[in-house]
């Protein structure tokens, strides 16, 4: 078997592979772009009224929101800040509740034997 053929024959045995490993563009269905972008607009508005009647119309938590809602390509809570909706951003912003880092490793040393 020549070199061509062989060769001709691995790329077409790596194909169906290559189909297969090919990242995927999720689609957004009408109804979710839609209730993501009232939640952008909710945020917007600066009405914390506003802002819980959306969410629990498309049954959102603001917690699930706060954390992974995108607007404009910022994040919920710094887009309602950049509008100069401080009353919408301080609620997303406790929904998180708070967040505490500690360093394990400063805390105390452990004596391991072995």
């Amino acid at each position: 078997m020549t070199t061509f053929k062989k060769t001709l024959l691995a790329l077409a045995a790596s194909l169906p592979v290559l189909a297969i490993s090919a990242p995927s563009q999720a689609t957004m269905t009408p109804y979710m772009e839609k209730a993501l972008v009232d939640v952008c607009k909710a945020a917007k508005s600066n009405s914390i009224l506003k802002l819980n009647s959306t969410t629990k119309s498309y049954r959102l938590k603001n917690k699930t929101i706060a954390l992974k809602l995108m607007c404009n390509g910022e994040d919920v809570i710094t887009f309602a800040e950049s509008y100069g909706a401080n009353k919408t951003a301080a609620k997303l912003q406790k929904s998180i509740g708070n967040v505490n880092i500690t360093d394990v490793a400063a805390l105390t040393k452990v004596k391991v034997t072995f």
